[in-house]
């Protein structure tokens, strides 16, 4: 069988339900709708009495409430249950090639391998192999390694961009696959709305080798005089990170332990289960990150960052107005607030030419400094921004797209772009938890 370790990934030992219901087994990554609890409470409601992925993840809506660790304890005795009590069929040697249609009626094609993870860095500026697209949230990662840290299973919803305009790697192993009408390992509808989702089993020799040429020509391709730039993180780049960072914290116990370093290559905790995607799939949308601030003078902020961005700041009708403004623009940014009672949209048109949250960032990073009761958060999708807007003391901004033009040249030149730049998808197009993986021993 062949060795992926050139292209810094391998083949996972897969787990899956024997008895697979997608519509409650699988979760949305745990990122998403972090303001919105009524989210989360319906999908407890879906799931409760059923096996989910649910039980084995901690959604961040709950990340700073007082029973934090009481879940994570949960968590982990449900990832034993669930080994224990012969949830899972046997474990198979494969990836899975996954098709992902969501509710917007994009397909979306993957490819499901784990990663090595010493051929992954998350800091600025590295010649790795993997590379972040974004600059990491450091204080992010400590709750998800109290999650990770001994777990007997991992589930992904970490996904990697590879750089493939040709369509080589996952579009043409897709087409190999079901031209011989394979039955698929999983089918089903997603909870909430979100789409439905197919995976296949690449186990096969034939179809092995075929992944291997293509990464064989897309390494080539993706190799220049500063070294090898073959995958970038395009989702769940704060857990790939923590992933790193138990990988690590791991690795230095067992050379301790005077483990071999044969042992050491072999560990399951090396390895990160995730999804590769192609930059160039028409199913992959970048979105941008929009931000919601909390306790700021929505006039003084608005102010501030039209004094340092320039532009000119224009008052808007309604809410889809501002959207379309936003959206079929390059540098504008649109503002959604409460004042004297009243909801408004402020425009601010400007000429930046660079990636606009790389500029937006960083400015309302300084302004945020002068505030001290004041808050950030990161939000997928307009919809929720526009229902932030509308609660007292918050102000909902609307970024621009990004685009995907020059998306891996601009990691290799300028390093990761600022946190949380680009999403791909709306948030209920995110990766859903499906696929499991035993991670450390019992």
């Amino acid at each position: 069988m062949r060795n992926f370790e050139k292209f810094g990934i391998a083949v996972p030992e897969i787990l899956l339900p024997k008895n697979l219901e997608t519509k409650t087994w699988a979760v949305v990554a745990c990122d998403q709708y972090t303001q919105d609890r009524e989210y989360w409470t319906q999908v407890e409601k879906k799931c409760a009495g059923k096996i989910s992925t649910l039980n084995l993840i901690l959604p961040e809506v709950y990340l700073n409430d007082a029973d934090k660790s009481e879940r994570i304890t949960r968590i982990k005795s449900t990832m034993t249950e669930y080994l224990r009590e012969g949830i899972f069929d046997a474990s198979q040697r494969q990836m899975v090639y996954v098709e992902r249609t969501t509710s917007y009626g994009r397909t979306r094609r993957g490819l499901v391998v784990v990663l090595d993870l010493d051929s992954y860095e998350w800091k600025p500026f590295s010649n790795a192999l993997v590379r972040a697209t974004e600059a990491t949230i450091l204080e992010r990662i400590p709750p998800r390694m109290e999650i990770r840290r001994n777990a007997p299973l991992e589930t992904p919803h970490i996904m990697l961009l590879a750089n493939d305009p040709r369509r080589i790697l996952i579009e043409s192993l897709g087409e190999k696959i079901k031209s011989r009408s394979d039955t698929p390992i999983y089918s089903g509808e997603l909870m909430q709305e979100s789409g439905s989702i197919k995976g296949w089993a690449v186990s096969d020799e034939a179809d092995l080798d075929f992944v291997n040429d293509a990464l064989e020509k897309l390494y080539d391709e993706c190799t220049d005089e500063k070294g090898t730039f073959l995958f970038a993180v395009g989702d769940g780049n704060h857990s790939l990170a923590t992933a790193k960072s138990i990988w690590e914290e791991h690795k230095k116990n067992l050379l301790q332990n005077g483990v071999s370093e044969e042992e050491i290559a072999r560990s399951p905790v090396r390895y990160a289960l995730l999804e590769i995607v192609n930059l160039y799939d028409e199913g992959l949308t970048f979105e941008p990150i929009h931000r919601a601030i909390f306790n700021a003078d929505s006039k003084s902020m608005i102010d501030f960052l039209q004094e340092k961005l320039g532009g000119e700041k224009k008052e808007i009708a309604d809410a889809m107005r501002l959207e379309e403004c936003v959206k079929n623009s390059k540098a504008n940014f649109g503002f959604v607030f409460i004042e004297n009672g009243e909801q408004k949209f402020i425009l601010l048109e400007t000429k930046i030419k660079d990636l606009a949250v790389s500029r937006l960032q960083p400015t309302l990073d300084d302004f945020l400094k002068t505030q001290v009761s004041s808050q950030i958060d990161y939000i997928h999708g307009a919809k929720e921004i526009f229902a932030l807007g509308a609660k007292s003391a918050t102000v909902g901004i609307l970024l621009p797209p990004v685009a995907k033009d020059s998306f891996f040249a601009t990691i290799r030149e300028r390093g990761p772009l600022p946190r949380k730049s680009f999403s791909m998808g709306e948030a209920s197009e995110k990766r859903f938890y499906l696929e499991c993986r035993k991670l450390f021993e019992e």
